[in-house]
């Protein structure tokens, strides 16, 4: 048998459509219901869904009053606040076409993103950093806007643009990931899929408010089908964290590994009573530190997979978990495959992981790259980069990138970016960037790099604040006489790690 899983084709999208307007199609039967909670260490600052649509529709109608219009571009520089969601929707609420991004991102990162897609204006909180540009909607008019008169949700085509997002390409310069209106139709594949969520839940997201992971999982899905989404405050630690998720009677609880990591540090009993189960994405979940989360919790924690081009796909959950190291099996209405060069290679053999074309939640385009979005096609199928097999049955297991992209903390980096960066420093003669394991479970960014002499790690570190985003950057700098190269050259980004760990203690 070949290895194609076909969970059978989802429910049409519905036309005409508005990606906001399917998020918040519960505020009118549920509008004192509470929509949102922002915890904090003594209180928790609340929002219904009559009080969140009133906001979002009121910024729609003042995005549109200062002269924007269906389909213009803009960039949110926004910080890690209820103020980023509230935008993002109000944007879409009123057909603006949105691009979250960290706020991590330097002026010299924003400002290729600005040159890139010319947004019509920038939404930005004065704190977080931006390059010049001649049209700025500050944070505190955004927020005079959400009283102003609620605006139409502007309902059209499911297929027309909604939102873009960042995400590294191979070649190191960041690709404009577009997206439809249906995608947030898509999303409903994984409520069963993956989540397990109902409307009675209360999920808490770990993640930053700024973040397409927390405003996927941690916000729209849960308002989507009701139920009340939980944000810890910027700054909230570990200890806290735990101490919220029990005093809020979360539910559920999602997060990237590494928050996980943190709190499995103590390995003590956690009494959660009210929690049913964890939700994890962004990097590969270890065996070890799932075992570790059932062990101190006695609740199951649930793996996703996906990607930028189209969020999660393949899962475990709770009707269907995953077996020893699977990610678990595509999604109720996805239609996956695993390709070789001729196409789906028999069952248990190793190929590249692919999603068909027709998925409902499969981006656009690349808005900067179209011809390397056609790339990625194989037929029907388009591919992720990554390496997996299928089991009979159809789990799927991971088995590693196919390319040397590297993964920061949920964040996927093309280490031609970061030795783009240092390549211009006048002690430096080569680079190369890779990821390292520095413990079990923990991987940074390292950059090896050739020279006269071994340079300053300090120095290097304050040499690449000013260039790359704080995920981007390395946390270990190498010097070498020589990077290993192949017969023709090229530089072995693979084999660099091994010099990492051969360094002396």
């Amino acid at each position: 048998m070949l290895s194609i899983f076909d969970q059978g084709p989802p429910p049409p999208c519905p036309r005409p459509f508005n990606l906001a307007a399917h998020v918040l199609r519960h505020a009118q039967s549920s509008d004192r219901k509470i929509a949102l909670s922002v915890l904090g260490p003594d209180t928790a600052t609340e929002w219904t869904y009559g009080d969140l649509q009133s906001a979002i529709l009121g910024t729609g109608t003042g995005l549109l009053q200062s002269g924007l219009g269906a389909g213009d571009i803009v960039l949110m520089r926004l910080g890690n606040t209820v103020d980023f969601p509230i935008a993002y929707l109000g944007a879409i609420a009123v057909g603006l076409v949105p691009v979250p991004t960290s706020s991590q991102l330097t002026s010299a990162e924003t400002a290729k993103i600005i040159e890139d897609l010319k947004p019509a204006a920038i939404l930005r909180d004065p704190s977080v950093t931006c390059a010049p540009n001649a049209h700025q909607i500050t944070l505190s008019e955004l927020v005079q806007m959400r009283s102003l008169p609620p605006a139409a949700f502007d309902m059209g085509d499911p297929e027309r643009l909604a939102y873009v997002v960042y995400t590294s390409g191979t070649s190191g310069k960041p690709r404009a990931v577009a997206h439809a209106h249906r995608a947030i139709w898509a999303r409903q594949m994984m409520v069963d899929g993956w989540y397990g969520l109902l409307s009675s839940d209360r999920l808490c997201h770990a993640g930053a408010f700024n973040w397409t992971y927390t405003l996927g999982t941690g916000l729209m899905d849960p308002w989507t089908i009701g139920a009340t989404a939980l944000i810890p405050e910027p700054g909230t630690g570990t200890g806290d964290l735990l101490k919220l998720l029990k005093q809020h009677r979360a539910t559920i609880f999602a997060a990237a590994p590494g928050v996980f990591r943190k709190m499995m540090q103590a390995e003590v009993q956690l009494s959660l009573p009210d929690l049913r189960h964890g939700l994890c994405a962004g990097e590969k979940l270890s065996r070890h530190l799932h075992e570790q989360w059932v062990h101190s919790t006695g609740t199951e924690l649930y793996e996703a997979y996906g990607m930028s081009e189209c969020s999660t796909f393949i899962s475990s959950s709770p009707s269907h978990p995953a077996r020893a190291e699977a990610l678990g099996r595509p999604q109720p209405g996805r239609r996956v495959a695993i390709l070789g060069p001729e196409g789906p290679v028999p069952q248990g053999q190793e190929g590249t992981i692919a999603v068909h074309r027709a998925d409902p939640g499969l981006m656009l385009t690349y808005l900067n790259a179209p011809q390397e979005a056609a790339s990625r096609m194989q037929g029907d199928w388009f591919l992720t980069g990554d390496q997996g097999a299928m089991a009979v049955d159809g789990q799927i297991t991971y088995l590693g990138r196919d390319d040397d992209m590297m993964n920061a903390g949920g964040y996927r980096v093309s280490p031609v970016e970061v030795e783009a960066a240092l390549s211009t420093h006048p002690g430096i003669t080569q680079v190369g960037a890779a990821a390292v394991e520095v413990k079990q479970d923990t991987s940074v960014i390292a950059a090896f790099y050739t020279g006269p002499e071994e340079l300053d790690e300090n120095a290097l570190r304050t040499y690449v604040s000013e260039k790359l985003a704080r995920y981007k950057q390395p946390r270990a700098f190498v010097h070498m006489s020589a990077l290993p190269t192949g017969g023709n050259g090229k530089l072995l980004r693979r084999a660099l790690p091994a010099y990492f760990k051969a360094r002396p203690e």
